[in-house]
């Protein structure tokens, strides 16, 4: 009589290899979300959001800018080259893209300035009024120490 042990592992490492066989053939045919890359830097009274978006034009961009988020979309066109003898290899990424950015403060989306250079979008972003930082002057009063304590008139003996 053979006398078998059920081994769960070996059987869960088993469906784990298939599932990751699924998922890898699912991956190749599915085109990977394009997102640029971002910097957002607070600068005292204005934000400055930096994106990558290298080799784009300025003319396929499209910026939209709430009080609460910015919105960077555009298109890589693609450009169809033909080779006489048989076909060529592009890893570039063409189509469509889109980036959301939340802003952790209120911003005057009419008075944003943007620049764009050399792939890297620039824009300043000024903070409203009320979101930006204020001094304000604290004023202390000294408390006496404990060592010296004053009368029943308020004032200390020396």
């Amino acid at each position: 009589m053979i006398v078998r042990y059920w081994q769960p592992w070996r059987e869960i490492e088993a469906m784990r290899r298939q599932l990751d066989q699924v998922f890898d053939g699912l991956a190749q045919t599915i085109e990977p979300v394009q997102t640029p890359a971002i910097e957002l830097q607070d600068a005292g009274d204005h934000l400055v959001l930096r994106a990558q978006l290298p080799g784009m034009e300025a003319k396929d961009l499209d910026i939209q800018v709430t009080q609460e988020a910015v919105l960077i979309s555009g298109e890589h066109r693609h450009e169809h080259k033909a080779e006489e003898k048989g076909y060529f290899k592009s890893e570039f990424r063409y189509g469509t893209f889109r980036r959301v950015v939340p802003l952790p403060v209120a911003i005057e989306n009419a008075q944003v300035q943007a620049e764009y250079k050399d792939g890297i979008l620039n824009l300043t972003l000024p903070k409203v009024v009320e979101a930006r930082n204020k001094a304000v002057k604290i004023n202390l009063v000294e408390s006496p120490s404990d060592d010296i304590a004053p009368d029943a008139n308020g004032e200390v003996a020396a």
